[in-house]
């Protein structure tokens, strides 16, 4: 039967299974699924960063500051 999802083989040292696998029964998950959400939560911390650093180098170092009603205001010009 064919599946939608893609299957990724990952392999682990002992000392992470084992810890992963500890996690999931504690959580009452299947390890498949928890390390499932672990790289999904990974995922966005690195897109979060991604996105910190980008805003970063665009940030203007001079450019002017608008408070809520200035930037309606603007908006609405």
């Amino acid at each position: 039967m064919a599946t939608k999802n893609q299957k990724i083989n990952v392999v682990f040292e002992e000392i992470t299974a084992n810890l992963i696998a500890h996690l999931a029964q504690k959580e009452q998950k299947s390890v498949e699924s928890l390390v499932q959400e672990l790289a999904l939560e990974a995922l966005e911390m690195r897109e979060d960063l991604y996105f910190s650093r980008l805003a970063d180098q665009l940030d203007k170092k001079e450019g002017k500051l608008y408070g809520h009603k200035e930037a309606w205001e603007q908006r609405t010009q």
